[in-house]
Formats: structure tokens, sequence, C-alpha cells
């Protein structure tokens, strides 16, 4: 629309975005940038956008699915690259805009390269050990909470423990979650929540009766919404990662999205993927404890009661033979006269057996009697049989004759005799006087 001569011209809004575009594509396009990709995402018809930084500006970026299936590599947050596009201006929003064609990695991002130098360091000290790592209450009595006042996580967190456990007592310790001082305000809220924990346990000792919003907490939650690797900076802090390992609580991070990691999260007792999910990882729904509690009940009223019926039964069964005494006598009668029979039969038993037991060693006894007298008989027969050939009636009748003195020695030598001594020689039959000559 032209006015009168001299007059300044008035555009229309989007007259004005296409004539910037013209200009910007007569003077610039195509471009070749680099820089760090940021807040990268993909939409559901395959289209991609970002923001392209570096330490002193940036501008937005959208590629389109075409040229996103061209890529060799998964973009992430973080990354250092290198595009080829066109600058454009985006009407419906009045933007400026980078159509990328192309895109190829050109190195990790200066922030990406300090997390992973920082992540490495903590970790070779050991603030990632599992073995540091506490378990959480199981009903703690105080949670604290440190978020910004206006972060939506506030509301995720209020809200999921309200409907779980209204009863808890919420101590809330505000900070910045971005910005350039973020770091050194969470480190200042922590160490008030600490300040309370360590104050409550002097005063009346980890197991206090009851607790107020003014006792210390038992845990503690360290939230914040998602955000680019730029936006989450706060929580890659040093000192911030040292203050959550120096914690005397546990405590549980819920930084970001599931697919965000800071070094918060590794350094914490436990890791949430959402500040709602970090609210329920700490607060056990009242009504699962009130179903247990409820089962435990029913429980123990079965037990009660089964008892209740056999002790009942016990008693009927005593009250049953306690009131016929007639009853129970007739009992025990029949029982002794069972007894009885049973004794006098066992007694039988018994003697029949020890008789025949006797009778078996009777026989026994005058078997080996027999053999014994038949052995010694055996004995003396070849004893006399023995003797016999010793008799020396048996030698004399081979023609031998017993020489004797007349003392009756034996001679056995002549020169056991001289001469004119007077012998006797016993033959087989009789005997004879003999005298020696010489």
């Amino acid at each position: 629309m032209n006015g009168p001569a001299g007059a300044t011209r008035v555009w229309a809004v989007a007259d004005l975005c296409q004539a910037v575009a013209d200009a910007l594509d007569a003077r610039f396009n195509p471009v070749s940038v680099r820089g760090e990709i940021s807040g990268f995402a993909r939409a559901a018809s395959g289209h991609c956008y970002f923001t392209l930084k570096d330490m002193s500006g940036q501008i937005r970026c959208a590629m389109f699915k075409r040229a996103a299936g061209l890529l060799d590599f998964a973009v992430r947050d973080g990354d250092l690259v290198e595009v080829r596009g066109r600058l454009g201006v985006y009407a419906q929003r009045g933007d400026l805009q980078l159509v990328v064609e192309s895109m190829r990695q050109a190195g990790a991002g200066a922030l990406f390269e300090e997390f992973l130098r920082l992540k490495a360091k903590l970790q070779d000290e050991g603030l990632f050990d599992a073995g540091r790592k506490r378990a959480l209450p199981l009903m703690p009595r105080v949670i604290g909470l440190v978020t910004s006042r206006g972060a939506a996580a506030l509301h995720d967190v209020v809200t999921a423990l309200q409907r779980r456990v209204p009863h808890i007592a919420l101590v809330l310790a505000p900070a910045p979650v971005q910005g350039a001082g973020a770091p050194a305000l969470l480190v200042q809220a922590l160490e008030s929540l600490y300040a309370l924990s360590v104050g409550q346990e002097s005063e009346d000792g980890p197991a206090g009766a009851s607790a107020s919003p003014a006792a210390g907490p038992e845990v503690i939650l360290l939230v914040r919404g998602g955000g680019s690797i730029e936006d989450l900076r706060a929580f890659n802090d040093e000192a911030l990662a040292r203050a959550i390992a120096r914690s005397p609580v546990p405590v549980v991070c819920g930084v970001g999205h599931e697919t965000d990691f800071t070094i918060a999260d590794f350094v914490a007792d436990l890791r949430a993927p959402t500040p709602t999910a970090a609210a329920e990882l700490v607060a056990t729904a009242r009504e699962v404890w009130l179903d247990a509690l409820a089962r435990m009940h029913e429980r123990l009223q079965d037990a009660v009661t089964g008892r209740l019926d056999r002790e009942a039964q016990r008693v009927d069964a005593a009250a049953a033979r306690l009131g016929r005494p007639s009853g129970l006598a007739t009992v025990q009668r029949v029982g002794l006269v069972s007894v009885g029979r049973r004794q006098r039969l066992a007694t039988r038993a018994v003697l029949a057996r020890h008789q025949q037991e006797l009778m078996q060693l009777q026989t026994r006894l005058m078997a080996a009697r027999q053999r014994c007298v038949e052995r010694l008989q055996q004995r003396l027969e070849r004893s006399r049989l023995r003797l016999g050939l010793l008799d020396p009636a048996l030698v004399l009748l081979r023609g031998y004759a017993w020489i004797t003195d007349v003392h009756g020695h034996t001679v056995t030598r002549a020169d056991q005799v001289r001469p004119g001594q007077a012998l006797l020689a016993t033959l087989a039959h009789g005997a004879i006087d003999l005298r020696v000559g010489e």
C-alpha cells in the first residue's frame, strides 16, 4: 500500500515477513553454520526441530523428514554439528529460522564435554559407587523438597504427595533451578535442609515420636522439569554434586524427563525419571498401607476365631467326659479287662517261648554230652594203642631179654657189672639167673 509522496510505507505483516525472507535469501543462502544442538525433538511426522547455539547466540532450526532421513548418526543435545541450509522467516510466528538440508558431526559440544569430564572425575572419586547409596525410609515423617517456587515440578510433587500421603509433612527449600547463580542457591537450599535434619536427630534422636513441618526431613527430593543441556546446567555443577554426596539423609533426584541424565542423578541415592516419579518413590500411597492393615486385621481375626473354636471344642469334650462319670468308669473297666486279657496272653506266650527254648537247650546239651563222651572214648582208645606199642613184653617176644641186678636196676652197659656178679635175665616167658664170668 503506497501513501502520499514522501510518506513512510506501511507494510502488511505477511508482506514484511516475505520481504525479509527474500532479503535473507539473496544475501546469505545457501548458508553453512557450526553450533551446538539444543532442545532436539523429532515430531510424529518425521520433521525435526532444534536450536543451534554457541556461547553468544542461537538460532531456531527445522529439518524436514526427507533431510532427517539422510542422517547417519543419532542426534543428541550437546552435539557439535555443521549444518547447511537456507535462512528464512517463519511467517506464522515471525521467527528467524534456518531450514537445514544436511548435517554432519563436528565433535562434542563444549557443555557436553564439560559434563563428561566432571562425570569421569567424580566417578573416579567414588561418588557414584553403589556401596554409598542409602535405602529410602519406608515411612518418612517429613519430606524435604528443593525446587523453584514457580516450577511446574513443584506443583507435580505437591499434587502427588497430597494424593498419596496427605498426612506427611513437606518442607520446601526454594531455589532457582536455572541460571548462572542457580548452583550456589541450590547448594544453600540443601544445606538448610541438612541443618534441620542434623538438629532434629540431636534433639529427638533418629526415631522421634512425632513430626511437624519444623522437624528435619528424613528424605530430600531435588527436582525440576525437563529442558536442554543448557537448561539443566545447574544440575551438572561440581559443588552441587558434592553437596548431595554429603547429605545426612537419602536424596532422590528427579530432574528433567526420563531420557535426561545429570551429574546430580549419578550422585543422588536414587534417580527418578520425573519429579512426579520422585514423589511416588518416597511416599507409598496411604491406600497401600490401609490395605495391608486390613489384610493383617483379617488374618488376625481369623486366627483368633479359629483358636476360640478349637478351645471351645476342647471344653465341650472335657464337659462331656466329666458329665458322665459312670460311663467313664465303664470305659476304664473295659480297658482294664482288655489290658488284663492282653497281659495273660502275653505271659502265656512268654512261658511257651521259654519252655520251647529250654527244650531246645536240653536237646543241645544231651547231644553235646554224647559227642564229648565219644571224643573221650576215642582219645582213650588211641592212648591205649600207643601204650600197648610201648609194652616191653612185645620186645621180649622178639627174643630180647631184660637184664637187671639183684637190686632190680636195669643193666644196659657192660661197665655196669663185674665178674662174678649175679644178674637176672627176664625173658618173654620166665626168668634166668645169671652170673658174670668175665
